[in-house]
């Protein structure tokens, strides 16, 4: 199979980048969008349907189009769901809008890109030069694309002091990916739960379990016992922060902002007028600089800046205040089973004091995998033939600032890039909707551009591959009926 574009992956990235894509490419032009994730658009974090797990971004900020603000309110509105621009809608209902975006870009009568929705993983690369790639599925076929975008995401952090030959009774009770959800309906009411981690996929876990009926302790450890604050229940309007252009230290910049928040300025609005400027200073950072960043400031940075929707934090912070949840600082020392009971031990931070907690799950909420390559079997695989390289801090793969794949002599390759959380090295702030929608629209510019001048032939197909097309055609027909606005499994 040959196409203009593909797109591997299905989540966020890969529906934002699609969309702009069907935008700005000439009809003339062919899409793959290979993935086999039958939740595709909503990855991981818009599938869940509890209502109390929100956005952390306001819903005025939450449009698919970085041109058009409203479009994620109108469709709210549209469907008698109306909030306010300032309100946290529900990740279920941001969701299904993506689907719907799509799938309403699919229906439209003008003439569009031709779209092929390929359901299979890309394995590994069999060659990736300026003209283009060829990659191996996993249903046995191959796929060349001229331009191809890699929208993988990132996996999950492994757990810490768990090897693989642990005893099985024990392995039987640990979640080593929490948004497989099917865990949930095996905890007992009264059940003891231990937390490896405290950020925002805790808070959602803490919902989800107590949602389903749970009523037991839960226990909650991070190496330093923070979690995420709230956003502020009244809008705030950003506040530009004062930063000196000669103090791009990061002891100086926290000083800078600790100083403009102690005379007066709202700590919640300077980080919001901090937002646009948070790339530049990345960039402007050595790698020394911003070692030392992750290594001291992280914490600190994530539970300012990754917010919970105030309606969230005040049903997290009521589980803390009458004991279902406590929270504690340490570092793992052994995760064991002594006498059939399940044991986490941890030395208490800032002391040499062990502390051991019964569990009857342990789960694993410790964020995501830092080099962002181990959940790919395609990313491994294009490693070890050196045609990408891992970041030098582990955030991900090396682009360029036009988020073009570098290979391993430091030089981009035309035609292949990476969008989201694997970019992370060079954009930092690149998790969030309104920063994935910005990179994503620059993306497919680069690649309309590239398409025109290089005018390729329009989609071509084999012999033998001419049923498994009309197979996708087919896909993508019951895609659009099936995410129709009026569809009855999307009405509310």
């Amino acid at each position: 199979m040959v196409y203009d574009v593909a797109v591997v992956g299905s989540g966020f990235s890969a529906i934002s980048l699609v969309t702009n894509l069907l935008e700005l490419l000439p009809e003339t032009s062919s899409i793959a969008i290979v993935g086999d994730d039958s939740a595709f658009g909503r990855g991981t974090a818009y599938r869940t349907e509890l209502h109390l797990h929100r956005l952390n971004v306001p819903a005025a900020r939450m449009s698919a189009f970085a041109d058009r603000p409203t479009d994620f309110l109108d469709w709210l509105h549209k469907r008698s769901r109306p909030l306010d621009g300032a309100s946290f809608a529900s990740r279920h209902d941001y969701g299904l809008y993506l689907r719907d975006t799509l799938a309403s870009l699919l229906r439209s009568k003008q003439q569009r890109a031709r779209v092929d929705f390929v359901k299979a993983k890309a394995l590994s690369c069999v060659s990736c030069e300026d003209e283009g790639a060829v990659f191996r599925l996993s249903d046995g076929r191959e796929l060349r694309a001229t331009s191809v975008a890699l929208c993988l995401g990132v996996g999950t952090a492994s757990l810490p002091r768990l090897t693989s030959d642990a005893d099985i009774a024990l392995l039987r009770r640990v979640v080593r990916n929490p948004w497989r959800l099917g865990w949930l309906s095996r905890v007992k009411p009264d059940d003891t739960v231990a937390i490896l981690g405290s950020g925002l996929t805790m808070i959602d876990q803490v919902l989800s379990l107590r949602n389903m009926g749970h009523r037991g302790k839960i226990h909650v450890l991070s190496r330093r016992g923070l979690t995420p604050h709230a956003h502020s229940p009244v809008p705030v309007q950003p506040v530009e922060p004062l930063i000196s252009a000669e103090r791009l230290e990061v002891s100086k910049i926290l000083a800078d902002l600790r100083k403009q928040v102690r005379e007066g300025a709202d700590w919640r609005a300077v980080m919001e007028g901090l937002r646009h400027r948070t790339q530049h200073i990345w960039q402007s950072l050595n790698q020394s600089q911003r070692s030392r960043f992750l290594r001291h400031a992280l914490a600190w940075w994530n539970i300012h800046r990754h917010r919970v929707a105030p309606q969230v934090h005040e049903v997290f912070d009521a589980l803390l205040e009458n004991g279902a949840v406590s929270v504690h600082a340490g570092f793992v020392s052994k995760i064991g089973r002594v006498d059939g009971v399940n044991h986490l031990t941890f030395r208490k931070r800032g002391t040499s004091m062990e502390t051991s907690l019964v569990f009857d799950w342990l789960v694993n909420c410790t964020g995501m995998e830092r080099a962002g390559i181990g959940h790919s079997p395609l990313l491994q695989n294009m490693a070890e033939q050196r045609m990408l390289t891992t970041d030098a801090l582990g955030l991900g793969i090396s682009v360029d600032k036009k988020s073009r794949i570098l290979s391993c002599d430091g030089n981009p390759r035309e035609g292949l890039f990476a969008v989201g959380a694997l970019t992370a090295g060079q954009f930092w702030e690149i998790t969030a909707v309104p920063d994935i929608r910005n990179q994503t629209r620059d993306v497919a510019e680069i690649i309309a551009k590239r398409s025109a001048e290089n005018s390729s032939p329009r989609h071509q197909i084999s012999h033998e591959c001419q049923y498994e097309v009309v197979k996708h055609k087919c896909l993508m027909t019951f895609f659009c009926r099936f995410f129709c606005c009026q569809n009855r499994h999307i009405e509310f």
